[in-house]
């Protein structure tokens, strides 16, 4: 499941998995054994049965005897961590109410003004240029950068945050990534502590919970991680789908749709996170005629899910209530409303601004990045008539560069002048 051929036809593997019965055996990485589930009614067996099937990472019986590769690149989606996502029953109530309360905070109106404003200031980078690649110079960043928002990040910590996000989910240096991320999370803990603000981090530590710094780092990761990868790829397919005068997928209702009805597309037929949703069998477990050992690794084949032919009357209609690209069960999606706010607000203000805006290669040409749990696609090039920048841009800010570690500097040699980021140049413009 990371190769090429996958990335490029998952639902052509998905179709052929079948013939194996509702779970099949896959590899997720080289040395990676899963089971994946990929009917629509084992999927929701799983995902509501908590007495069966657990999330904590720390299960992994293969991991634990040295049978995964320590540099796998799988691990940083299913290696434990304490947090929501990774937790069991009472443990992970106390986490996801510290979650679900913490984002009921967040006022809607404020967050697609916030959307609004990194749109137009992303969109003013490339305006004046009559081309962009949609993906990378804007369903990437944005939500990057909106999250620093919803963090109350200064500008070095965002920048840095941004930073190692990227490096991470592009599968750079993956370890000092991992390290650089988590010790720049610390330091916007302790700032919070110290100088609380409107922010998911100030709510967070305010919360009843108590969560330790620790624990309020990996929180932070989470939402991160469950927010920046799949919202780049819901803005970027959909917009795929918008600008495509192809269906792109069989059930999808073609060119002419209202953003809304692309996003619930792309949600059936391109699940932004196509396969996750680890889980570990507390005991073998028979599900519909496949064994599942314990404290092996069983994922959820979302996309398979939400094509399987069982659902022949809800795909025709694309009921919202049917698929699992939010999941299902005690572990589903907390933030679905503010997602796809997120997405809707993104894709209504690139439209409107580029009113002429196309692709700039046929939709079938376009290649989609290898990997085991996304359905993403590699770049989205497109070209529209140049526009003047709505506002004066700061310069454009070098996405790779970040701070240099006090530690680096040579005594007696003045500090290098650094490059600003993405987030300290955004507020140099929109000071928020």
């Amino acid at each position: 499941m990371y190769g090429e051929d996958f990335a490029a036809h998952p639902q052509e593997i998905y179709a052929r998995l079948r013939a194996q019965g509702p779970v099949a055996a896959v590899e997720l990485a080289p040395g990676v054994d899963a089971d994946l589930v990929i009917a629509h009614d084992a999927a929701l067996r799983v995902l509501q049965n908590p007495s069966l099937f657990a999330r904590d990472a720390r299960r992994w019986a293969a991991l634990n005897e040295g049978r995964v590769p320590a540099d796998s690149p799988v691990l940083g989606m299913m290696g434990y961590r304490p947090n929501a996502m990774f937790s069991d029953g009472a443990e992970h109530l106390r986490l996801r109410k510290a979650i679900t309360e913490s984002l009921a905070r967040i006022n809607t109106a404020r967050l697609s003004r916030d959307v609004e404003r990194v749109a137009d200031y992303l969109i003013d980078q490339f305006s004046e240029r009559g081309s962009a690649d949609l993906l990378n110079d804007y369903a990437k960043l944005l939500p990057l950068l909106l999250f620093n928002q919803l963090f109350g990040c200064t500008g070095d910590i965002g920048d840095r945050l941004t930073h190692y996000m990227s490096m991470l989910f592009d599968g750079q240096d993956v370890v000092r990534s991992n390290e650089e991320l988590n010790a720049c999370l610390m330091e916007l803990v302790a700032l919070k502590r110290r100088q609380p603000g409107e922010d998911m981090t100030s709510w967070l530590i305010q919360h009843p919970a108590g969560l330790r710094d620790e624990e309020l780092k990996d929180q932070l990761v989470l939402l991160m991680g469950a927010g920046v990868e799949p919202e780049r790829n819901l803005i970027g397919n959909a917009l795929l789908l918008l600008l495509s005068e192809e269906a792109p997928a069989p059930g999808s209702r073609g060119g002419g749709l209202l953003v809304e009805d692309a996003l619930d597309d792309v949600l059936w037929n391109h699940s932004p996170i196509a396969n996750y949703g680890t889980h570990f069998p507390l005991q073998d477990v028979d599900l519909d005629g496949t064994v599942l050992p314990a404290n092996s690794p069983v994922l959820i084949s979302f996309a398979a899910a939400n094509s399987d032919p069982s659902l022949t009357d809800a795909r025709q209609t694309l009921s919202k209530g049917a698929h699992l690209a939010w999941g299902a069960g005690p572990h589903a999606c907390p933030a679905k409303s503010p997602a796809q706010l997120i997405a809707l607000t993104a894709i209504e203000r690139i439209l409107n601004a580029l009113p002429d805006i196309a692709l700039a290669a046929p939709a079938r040409e376009l290649a989609w990045r290898p990997g085991p749990f996304h359905r993403a696609l590699v770049s989205l090039p497109v070209r529209f008539t140049p526009t003047a920048a709505r506002r004066a841009a700061a310069p454009r800010p070098v996405a790779q560069t970040v701070p240099v570690p006090p530690t680096q500097a040579v005594p007696g040699e003045q500090t290098p002048k650094k490059a600003k980021g993405w987030w300290s140049s955004f507020l140099d413009v929109f000071r928020v």
